[in-house]
């Protein structure tokens, strides 16, 4: 069965830090391109961070730019994100996502289409 499933999340206060993990079955994370995306309350979908299996190179939204960390470790097919600094604003779903092809970090680039999704965890930042 192919899947992936976040871990990691839940209350932290701010200025906090969270590493959340995507773990896949069912099929290799070492040739696919990975992307962590959120999707706060009464807010659209966004794009976090992607990393290719290529180069390795990742991207991150300027929000989260200089206090979150994409990386991930093949021989555990899974990939994380170390979110530190955290802020209220980081309150929302977090999903991971998998492609064979590309991650995109805006919806103009498609990250819908992306093939596997995670179902998501919540991470919240509140005092």
């Amino acid at each position: 069965q192919v899947q992936l499933v976040e871990s990691g999340g839940g209350l932290v206060q701010p200025g906090g830090s969270l590493n959340l993990s995507c773990a896949a079955s069912g099929f290799s994370l070492d040739s696919h391109h990975i992307g962590w995306f959120r999707q706060a309350p009464g807010k659209e979908r966004e794009g976090v961070s992607c990393v290719g299996y290529t180069r390795y190179l990742p991207v991150y939204a300027e929000s989260v730019k200089g206090r979150f960390t994409i990386s991930r470790d093949n021989a555990k097919n899974t990939v994380y994100l170390q979110m530190n600094s955290l802020k209220p604003d980081d309150t929302a779903v977090y999903y991971c996502a998998a492609d064979p092809d590309y991650c995109a970090l805006t919806r103009a680039g498609n990250f819908d289409g992306m093939h596997y999704w995670g179902e998501g965890i919540l991470v919240t930042v509140s005092s």
